[in-house]
């Protein structure tokens, strides 16, 4: 059979009503598939799509269901043939030696034993003409699409829609194709193909109007979208629109449909659909390392707290559980408000109380900032604050040492990952700086922090991963026993140097350690996938310290090594298990071990 589309539109009705009353016969379908000519490729993919060829592993085991499968797959052949440039393919399926299209669904036998599907491509064939016509300016049209390229249907395809889209992104909200015509000339095997657009007149945003049933006020869903009206229409601005509503969290379906029919004043409204997400959620973390014992973390979020999309988060976080040190935590608020600036700018509230323990020293910390942040794109963001710090310490300079601090932090975070939680290409860079100004007789100066990371998966489909990163740190201004200590830096632990204890390096004075006024840590790792789930990680961490607010020749430093293992849990990232242990310094000694959930960078 030809190319053409068989006959018999009755033939398909009876043969489906036929099959939905018929018995079952459990029997194997001896099936063979040949495309002489063609290439491995192409018969691969004619053996996936055919449902004769897998009608054992589609359960079609009736007579009738196999005769339905192969009068379906005359055509889904020549589909495939016309996408790889066949245009005169000729396709036979028998089933017992008769033509598939040639059997009647009442006199069906009641059972087929063997089905022989034969493909005869035929030449290739080329584009003799190719116009999309017209097309708006400076649209560049696929090169696939072009005279003695290789004809198929998808070059065709792809060059309607670039035609379509090019009027779209030039304002013509409602171009369209207006005719085509396609003929295969089979004597030269070559295929014209010309396709006729209309662009339809150039159009400017209208309104949006809100639709569905959400409980955000509809002027802070306003506010946050920014729509442009009256602006010329363009696709790229209403993608915006969607992004800055769904960036809010608050809603489960983000819907902006343009209406069918333009406003006589060539303005063009859109209908605004939203369904809200539940608006209280509760998550739960714990991480455990071999001398630090438990930690647990617990998050609050309300996504709509008065219905302006605000949301507040409360963080909890309970640390040293059976560790060495003290039990610690820290409880925090951060209250986002989208609604009160810009569209791509929000306010936030920020509130920290937080114990620390550690071998080194003390300290409770208690800030209250307020700031605003500005979003560049879903991989980009930047924010400012400024707000008050107190904290009181104990540490080798001494005890009930006490700190204010007026503070203006900023911060920027740069992510290319491809996975936040188990990341293969792509890199990462968290840039911090925090300028403070001593209340109280205490110290003014600027804290400096950068965290880059990078991945490359060598082109291996992320079956072998290099991951690197790099953590810097200074205080620049006053002497370390001028700093409270948790602007310090110390190194070792999960997050600096894995094999060596925690915060185990920094600087010594007397007969205790303090935090050091520079940090420099670097991290590498290889991660090779052994099975689709499960992962073996090498790594080695290296970290220094200095009393300066530059490392120097005389600083401290420290290094470990060890092996991992990972277990993927889909959407949470894997599980992490690491066994490190201390390469280089006195910090540490003996085999440290380390649970997680997520890469360790």
């Amino acid at each position: 059979m030809t190319g053409s589309r068989p006959r018999g539109v009755l033939r398909y009705w009876l043969v489906g009503a036929v099959a939905s009353i018929a018995p079952t016969f459990a029997a194997a379908l001896d099936v063979t598939l040949s495309a002489p000519g063609a290439s491995k490729d192409l018969v691969a993919r004619l053996e996936e799509t055919s449902s004769v060829y897998t009608a054992d592993s589609r359960g079609l085991d009736t007579s009738l269901e196999v005769l339905s499968a192969a009068l379906s797959d005359y055509r889904t052949i020549v589909q495939i043939m016309y996408d790889e440039g066949y245009f005169g393919p000729v396709v036979s399926i028998k089933l017992d030696g008769q033509e598939a299209a040639n059997i009647s669904a009442l006199d069906a036998p009641a059972q087929f034993k063997r089905a022989v599907i034969t493909v005869t491509p035929g030449p290739t064939f080329r584009f003799g003409e190719a116009v999309v016509q017209p097309i708006a300016p400076d649209t560049e049209l696929p090169a696939e699409f072009a005279t003695g390229k290789l004809a198929t249907t998808g070059a065709i395809q792809q060059a309607t829609s670039t035609g379509v889209q090019g009027w779209k992104d030039a304002g013509h909200a409602k171009a369209d194709v207006e005719g085509q015509k396609v003929i295969a000339r089979h004597a030269q095997s070559r295929l014209d193909a010309q396709i006729d657009l209309d662009p339809g007149p150039r159009l400017t945003f209208g309104k949006m109007i809100i639709q569905g049933d959400t409980r955000v006020r509809h002027r802070s869903i306003e506010k946050i979208a920014g729509f442009p009206s009256g602006e010329v229409y363009s696709p790229q601005e209403l993608q915006k629109v969607g992004t800055r509503l769904r960036r809010t969290g608050t809603f489960s379906v983000v819907s902006i449909q343009e209406r069918d029919t333009p406003n006589p004043d060539g303005t063009l409204d859109f209908d605004a659909t939203f369904e809200d997400l539940p608006p209280r959620r509760l998550t739960f973390g714990a991480e455990v390392a071999s001398n630090a014992g438990i930690d647990l973390t617990a998050t609050w979020t309300h996504r709509n707290v008065s219905r302006r999309a605000e949301r507040l988060r409360f963080e909890a976080a309970l640390r040293n559980i059976g560790g060495s040190e003290d039990l610690d935590g820290r409880i925090g608020l951060r209250l986002d408000q989208p609604d009160r600036l810009g569209p791509d700018d929000n306010t936030f509230w920020s509130a920290l109380l937080e114990r620390r323990n550690t071998e080194n020293y003390n300290v409770s910390v208690a800030s209250l900032t307020y700031g605003a942040r500005r979003t560049f794109s879903d991989r980009l963001y930047a924010e400012a604050s400024a707000g008050f710090q107190w904290s009181d310490a104990d540490d080798a300079y001494g005890s009930g040492r006490k700190f204010r601090y007026f503070i203006i932090p900023f911060r920027s975070e740069w992510d290319e990952r491809d996975s936040k939680v188990s990341a293969t290409r792509g890199f990462y860079l968290d840039s911090q700086a925090m300028p403070f100004v001593g209340l109280s007789g205490t110290d003014t100066g600027l804290r400096l922090f950068f965290d880059g990371r990078a991945y490359n998966d060598l082109g291996t489909g992320g079956r072998l991963v290099l991951a690197g990163r790099v953590q810097l740190g200074s205080v620049v201004g006053p002497p370390a026993d001028g700093v409270t200590p948790d602007f310090l830096f110390f190194s070792g632990g999960a997050g600096t140097v894995r094999g060596q204890p925690f915060e185990s390096l920094g600087i010594p004075v007397g007969t205790g350690v303090a935090g050091g006024r520079s940090f420099i840590g670097l991290s590498g790792e290889v991660r090779g996938r052994v099975t689709e789930t499960l992962s073996l990680v090498g790594f080695y961490d290296y970290g220094v310290v200095d009393t300066s607010s530059f490392i120097g020749s005389g600083a401290e430093d420290h290094a470990g090594a060890g092996i991992g293992i990972r277990y993927d849990l889909g959407g949470f990232g894997p599980l992490r298990f690491d066994l490190a242990y201390p390469v280089q310094g006195t910090t540490g000694s003996g085999l440290q071990f380390y649970i997680g959930i997520g890469q360790a960078f």
